[in-house]
């Protein structure tokens, strides 16, 4: 058991350094190629702490672990707004872009939903997962073009929050081989611990997925959210939130499914309930003066305990 564990604590560092390598080697060849802050902030850096949630959630698909697939996006999501963006509010008031919400939370609610609706029947298509990955596709596009009309503000917070270039293009290569082999490491030793451990006290392994794999994987958006929030960088935390959430539900399980059809994800209505509760939960509260207090960082945090004990308690 004590193994199985310490395979979790190693495949959440494996995980957690691996995207920072991969995101600063990435980013570093990005500003070599003479890509905008904005721009890399937008793609290479939202991605890159995006990628542990893929690794795992494609290799388990291949390894025909379905809940630990689909319970690792759900998971993911839920604790980005919950934990993540409740714990940055609680350091700090967070300012919300209007952009954000007249247009970000909109798709990422209406991503939401299709998602909800194609996992519905506990199955996800090939077809389906085709379909949710060209949204990601759509979107990215549409912001690149956006990002182009953003202010000087804007552009310097992410010139601010964008990993300096490395030093050599040598480096960033062996940068971004190490970040991804080191992905694969971390996600390989997380997955199987979990595995064993949700075997050995009789869990599921959807509620291990939701749980232990989830927050382990959310690590880099945890990191980039509270030292956007410790920098006073409101429009970084939440965008980073955000826009990982679009990319787990369009990008990640679109991936997923689009390599093999997930047949038995072991969600059940309850999670899907909190996932979309939690993201039109959103609307309201970054409406309210255009920032996320304290207090309403504190309610994130208190709803994402209570599903969390929900899930503990229901085994």
């Amino acid at each position: 058991m004590l193994l199985s564990w310490l395979s979790i604590a190693l495949g959440v560092v494996l995980l957690y350094f691996g995207a920072e390598f991969l995101v600063k080697g990435a980013a570093s060849v990005a500003q070599r190629l003479g890509l905008t802050p904005l721009v890399i902030g937008l793609t290479v850096v939202a991605f890159g702490t995006s990628a542990p949630e893929l690794v795992v959630s494609v290799g388990a698909t291949l390894n025909d672990q379905g809940p630990v697939a689909a319970g690792n996006v759900i998971g993911s999501n839920i604790g980005n707004i919950g934990l993540i963006l409740g714990l940055a509010a609680l350091i700090r008031p967070l300012n919300v872009q209007a952009q954000i919400i007249r247009f970000d939370v909109p798709l990422l609610l209406v991503a939401s939903i299709v998602f909800v609706l194609f996992l519905a029947n506990g199955q996800m298509a090939r077809w389906e997962g085709g379909l949710l990955l060209s949204g990601l596709v759509v979107y990215t596009i549409y912001s690149l073009y956006a990002a182009r009309k953003e202010g000087p503000a804007v552009q310097e917070e992410f010139a601010e929050a964008t990993p300096p270039p490395s030093g050599s293009i040598g480096k960033d290569v062996l940068l971004i081989v190490a970040g991804l082999v080191l992905l694969v490491l971390g996600a390989r030793a997380l997955v199987d611990g979990a595995v064993d451990i949700a075997a050995a006290f009789g869990i599921s392994e959807a509620v291990i997925a939701l749980t232990v794999v989830a927050i382990g994987t959310s690590l880099p958006e945890l990191a980039t959210s509270v030292v956007a929030a410790l920098k006073g960088e409101g429009d970084i935390a939440v965008g980073n939130v955000v826009g990982s959430n679009l990319f787990n539900v369009l990008g990640i399980i679109g991936t997923a499914a689009l390599v093999k059809p997930l047949t038995e994800t072991g969600m059940q209505v309850v999670d899907l309930a909190v996932l979309l509760g939690m993201t039109v939960l959103l609307l309201p509260l970054m409406r309210t003066g255009f920032k996320v207090t304290r207090v309403e960082g504190l309610l994130l945090l208190a709803i994402y305990s209570a599903y969390v004990l929900y899930l503990v308690l229901q085994q």
